[in-house]
């Protein structure tokens, strides 16, 4: 069935598959595109921003994702997550003269918020979404890393700098896309690679730099065999921790990486699957940047989930039949949350955990049958919700993820401007809120120019606040990463971490599926390339080396 989108007036699809999993939630089709669901979805999650601030409930100073001049209730992690407080003690009955979504912005302005989202890690204070993680400073997305700095995307990783979508690594940096990798240096779509170097599209290296669509290849340059010392030489003389080489080296590298091959998709171990960068999954459609799933669609980061759809950030652990979610774990039978962990049967929740049967909720720990926080018997519970969706279809809120005006925070402190990325009027149009940047953040270096080299730079630098030399946003150094930088022979970064993320994000392929042809064969594919030639998976292995 072919639809038009309400928001930007352009035609879109929509499976049987689709219809059928409406049907089971009775909810209505959709009337906007795949991505301007997922726009939405991504826009309740700030992945990246700190602020300090003061907790609501202590007084004490902490980092949260909430600025001090937030409309929310902020409470530090100890104590959100204690048992100081109640979540029912914010309970209300359901107005039926007012719409849904309104009441739940009440709710939302009363009900204490957590500050951040790390768990079971030990000095990671200055991260955010981190799990299980040690000794870890300014990255995002993090589940079992240790020694990591300014990195995205981050699973099982220790000694990582500067890296997105890395996973099972050690001792890398500049890196994207790369599994089981080793002393790496801005390699792209690695797997299994070592010490490999201003390279993409490696399987099974080691030892190679300016390299592109090897497999099983051991020392290297320019696609072509070479001895192990010519390799060491040219290696130390591409990281000899001067800017000027690192900028020289860079861009003969993105020379080599528009000349690459590229497999239309980047999927491994898979059946019946489009998207890009899905992994040992089925019958998975429109999926993004997930493992281990079947039968999900339009989705972006799944783990172990099945029969998932419109949703970002499901599974790790896995979850099962829900749709129109953001940031959910272990869930089953859940429609349009947020931040819902370990929970079922729940509708229009948030930051809700180990619950059951909830609607409109937020903040409820082990609860089952409550309705804006406000506890019910199961008889009254279901009563009660039968007239809220019939108000909610009358309304024509019923089947309609929550409105931008409900996001807790600014567009462009979201995921979404990661990966769908507005102007502030783009995104004001479409009813986000969007914040303009701190000038405290962005005053004059207190250093007149950065040496050149590594090796003449001294602990000095620590002291000195440094400006990005694209957006001017201050940073500073940290001594770990001075290190890092002297042992690799890595010079220091001219550009804010910000920036250098975005640098990063750029060169990876967008979530959004493009009708291509293959170069070589002329087989029809779906590709996240957009204008580079492509390549259908038989051609492509044809073309490694």
């Amino acid at each position: 069935m072919q639809k038009t989108c309400k928001i930007t007036g352009l035609p879109f699809e929509i499976s049987s598959r689709e219809e059928e999993f409406c049907r089971r939630f009775d909810i209505p089709l959709p009337e906007i595109s795949p991505l301007e669901r997922m726009r939405k979805l991504m826009a309740t999650r700030n992945e990246w921003k700190l602020y300090p601030r003061k907790c609501d409930a202590t007084g004490d100073h902490i980092l949260s994702a909430y600025p001090e001049d937030s409309p929310f209730k902020v409470y530090k992690n100890e104590f959100w997550w204690g048992d100081q407080w109640e979540a029912l003690d914010y309970g209300r009955d359901f107005d039926f003269n007012k719409p849904f979504f309104e009441q739940f912005r009440d709710l939302q302005l009363a009900t204490p918020r957590e500050g951040t989202t790390i768990f079971n890690s030990e000095n990671c204070d200055y991260n955010s979404h981190t799990r299980e993680s040690k000794n870890c400073y300014l990255n995002s997305l993090m589940y079992r890393g240790e020694d990591i700095y300014y990195s995205y995307w981050i699973v099982n990783d220790k000694d990582i700098y500067d890296s997105m979508y890395t996973y099972d690594s050690t001792l890398c940096s500049w890196c994207s896309d790369v599994k089981n990798g080793y002393q790496c240096i801005m390699l792209e779509e690695g797997n299994d690679c070592n010490e490999c170097c201003f390279s993409c599209q490696l399987r099974g290296c080691d030892h190679c730099i300016f390299c592109n669509n090897l497999a099983n290849k051991s020392y290297y340059i320019f696609n072509k065999k070479v001895s192990k010392e010519d390799f060491e030489d040219l290696k130390k003389k591409l990281l000899d921790g001067s800017w000027q080489t690192w900028q020289k080296s860079t861009k003969q590298y993105k020379e080599i990486r528009q000349r690459a091959k590229n497999r239309f998709v980047h999927n491994l171990q898979c059946e019946n699957v489009t998207g890009d960068h899905v992994y040992n999954s089925r019958n998975c459609e429109n999926c993004f940047e997930s493992f281990d799933s079947e039968d999900c669609f339009n989705s972006i980061s799944l783990a172990g989930s099945k029969d998932v759809q419109n949703a970002y950030s499901a599974g790790w652990t896995g979850c099962e039949v829900c749709v129109h979610c953001a940031v959910i774990r272990a869930c089953q039978h859940c429609a349009f949350c947020t931040y819902t962990w370990y929970s079922s049967g729940m509708l229009y929740c948030d930051s809700c955990v180990s619950c059951e049967n909830c609607f409109g909720c937020i903040g409820l720990r082990h609860k089952k049958n409550c309705i804006f926080n406000k506890q019910y018997s199961e008889k009254e519970y279901n009563e009660l919700l039968s007239k809220i969706i019939a108000h909610m279809k009358e309304s024509g809120e019923w089947g309609q993820f929550f409105p931008p005006k409900l996001s807790h925070f600014p567009y462009n402190e979201t995921a979404a401007q990661n990966f769908y990325s507005l102007t502030r009027e783009e995104a004001e149009k479409k009813g986000f809120r969007w914040r303009e940047k701190d000038q405290k953040e962005y005053q004059p270096a207190t250093i007149l120019g950065i040496p050149d080299n590594i090796a003449d730079i001294s602990d000095e630098i620590l002291k000195e606040t440094l400006a990005c030399e694209d957006c001017g946003k201050n940073y500073r150094l940290i001594i770990q990463e001075l290190k890092f930088y002297r042992r690799t022979g890595l010079p220091v970064p001219r550009h804010c971490p910000e920036c250098r993320h975005k640098m990063r994000f750029n060169t990876h392929n967008p979530c959004v599926l493009v009708e291509r042809e293959c170069k070589e064969c002329g087989k029809e594919v779906e590709s996240t390339y957009e204008k580079e030639d492509v390549y259908c998976e038989g051609c492509y292995l044809e073309t490694i080396d």
